[in-house]
């Protein structure tokens, strides 16, 4: 059975402004550069998985997020992310009886971050309590 496939667009036009295929525009400044833009994508989007999950279950969850990332040249010449730390702060009320098997299915989730040759590091605050 075929898996169900969902397809994204963007466009960008000559002022730097983005445009989605749901027509929402995104003006970014000249600082934000495509590296910034990925490690934005981690962070939103490894938030939303674990939103999905504590959703689920009725968990009710918020939650801020930073990302680190180095790009260096790698061993076959080219230059790209070659690693990533994506550090996460969630709050969970009430937390789930298996913390541990909760991040690991919103890192599970998280397209971008299986999406990225250099694997991220994730790092969470669950609640305060640093876990991991």
């Amino acid at each position: 059975m075929a898996r169900p496939r969902t397809d994204y667009r963007v466009e960008l036009d000559g002022e730097r402004c983005f445009v989605s295929d749901r027509d929402v525009p995104l003006e970014l400044p000249r600082a934000w550069t495509p590296e910034h833009l990925v490690l934005a994508a981690l962070v939103r989007c490894s938030l939303l998985a674990a939103e999905y999950h504590a959703g689920r279950t009725s968990i009710e969850f918020s939650g801020t997020g930073s990302a680190l990332g180095t790009v260096n040249q790698r061993d076959d010449g080219l230059y790209a992310f070659v690693d990533i730390e994506c550090n996460l702060e969630v709050e969970l009320d009430p937390a789930p009886d298996d913390v541990a098997e909760f991040l690991r299915k919103a890192e599970r989730g998280c397209f971008i971050g299986s999406s990225l040759t250099a694997k991220p590091r994730y790092r969470w605050r669950v609640n305060g309590e640093t876990v991991g």
